[in-house]
Order: structure tokens, then sequence, then C-alpha cells
């Protein structure tokens, strides 16, 4: 095992790769069925004080999305007509882009956000992507029309999405953004240390089920139907995401604009005030 391969293997629970490493000895269908239902079984972390505000000063209400049969919590931070639509990442919450919320509220906008399925106060225990997408097309339903949208990570790739199936908005800004479907679940499959044959499986077994190519949901591919600007930031030390998946989104996109950052990884690039200006800035600007 090389080394880098050793660092992954150190983010997961040993008890996780454990049982990943037993199931596969003895077979590898459970070994795949065990992966899949813990690739689409996100962590629901507590809200961290610095989050406390948004939380308490949001008016929050339950959204039906009828298109995946799931209810999702909706967050609106501020009073303005001019709103701006946040979509957290994986494991996160609708709260979680509270630095950059504080600062549209100081421009003069109003923000929505929401829990996505199995996240924060949204009901569920498993989701995927899809979900994601179709919850932001219901938000837009509802509490539209944005002006612009902002995601995180995986709540980036879904705002692109959304763009391409109808999503309308005058800029976007993706934050870590993962890229490739498959390159996210090899990697997944990676970490908790099972060989690549088992990403081929979940892969086989979603598309089987949904019904879809897995590939066509990446980052680069729905970036070739988006025409609006829109600002890639990524960072170089990005623990999660290699910050070559943003310059692969970028070269897919045609107006677009990217900002590599330093030693802020997946989750601090929130909330740094250099970011965040430049975020203000890019949306703000009239081009």
């Amino acid at each position: 095992m090389t080394k880098k391969n050793k660092q992954i293997e150190n983010n997961v629970p040993k008890s996780i790769l454990y049982f990943a490493k037993i199931l596969n000895f003895f077979s590898s269908n459970l070994a795949e069925r065990f992966a899949r239902k813990l690739f689409i079984t996100p962590i629901k972390h507590k809200i961290p004080k610095r989050e406390f505000h948004m939380e308490s000063e949001s008016v929050q209400t339950k959204l039906f999305v009828p298109s995946i049969d799931k209810e999702i919590v909706v967050y609106a931070y501020g009073n303005s007509n001019k709103k701006i639509l946040l979509v957290h990442g994986w494991s996160g919450r609708g709260t979680q882009l509270v630095k950059i919320a504080d600062a549209f509220l100081e421009n003069g906008y109003s923000t929505i956000s929401f829990d996505a399925p199995a996240h924060g106060k949204s009901g569920t225990k498993t989701t995927l992507m899809l979900e994601f997408i179709e919850s932001i097309l219901e938000v837009e339903k509802d509490h539209g029309p944005f002006e612009f949208a902002v995601g995180h990570s995986l709540g980036g790739m879904s705002i692109l999405n959304a763009i391409k199936k109808g999503l309308q908005v005058k800029k976007a800004v993706i934050i870590g953004s993962g890229n490739s479907v498959i390159n996210i679940v090899n990697t997944f499959v990676e970490k908790i240390g099972l060989p690549n044959k088992i990403a081929v499986m979940m892969k086989n077994n979603f598309e089987k089920k949904y019904q879809f190519e897995m590939e066509s949901f990446s980052a680069y591919v729905a970036a070739k139907d988006v025409k609006i600007p829109v600002l890639v930031i990524h960072d170089n030390d990005d623990e999660d995401i290699p910050v070559s998946e943003a310059h692969h989104i970028v070269e897919n996109l045609s107006d677009k604009e990217i900002l590599i950052t330093n030693k802020l990884g997946h989750r601090k690039i929130l909330g740094d005030a250099t970011v965040i200006h430049k975020i203000v800035e890019f949306l703000m600007i009239k081009k």
C-alpha cells in the first residue's frame, strides 16, 4: 500500500475498514452492498456555534419535493426581495455557508438554503445527488426566483446540474466542487479499503436501479450546457477533492473565472475573508 493510500484510509474509522475487509473476504456482493449503502448515507453533524445565529434568525419551513417523495427543511435568511440560493455539500447543513450568507445580507440580499434529504433536520437516512438537484428545482418553484446560486462540494455539482435542467440564475459560484461521479465512487471505495472492482459493481448497480449513466451527472458534463458566468473556487490543499477537478470543470464552462487558494482545505475555505470578498465582487458587479 502506498503512503497516499494509507493517508486516505486513516480518515475512515478502523471499524468500517475492518468490516469492509471481512465482508469482501467472504463475498464481493456483500462488500458492494455495504459500500453502496455507506455511499448514500451522510453523517449528520451538530450545528457549530458559528452557525447558531443563522439557524435562530432564519424562517424555517418544510417543503415536500414530489419528484423524490421526500420533505426538506428550508431556511429563509434576511428580508430582501433579492434572493440568493445556497446549497451545502455532503454531510452539510442549510446553515453551513453562514459566513457567505452574512456577507450577502450586508450587501442587501437575503438567502434561501435548505437541508438536503437525509441532512440536518430533513428526514430519511439516505440520499444521492439526484435528490439534491430535484430539491433545488422545487425550492426555486416555492421560494424563487433567485438572482444567483452558490454551492459547496456536492452542492456545486448539483447547482450545475440544476442549471442544466432549468434553474434560472444570472451567475453561479461553486466552491470545492466535485467533478467526475466515477472518480468520486472510485475514491470512496479506495477510502474504505476495498478493491476497484467494488466501485465497478457499485456503478453498475446504481445505473441499473436508477436507469441513468452516473457520469452524466458529473460537473464537467453539466458545465457544457451552462452558459451563465460561473466562478469556480478550489483550494490546492483540498483533502477531499483534488484541485485538478476544478480545472477540468473550468475547461468545460463557456463563461468562467477561477480562484485557486492555498492551505484552506475543503471546509475552511467557506469562511475565508478573501474568498468571500471575491464571491461578493463576482456576483454583485454587473457584467
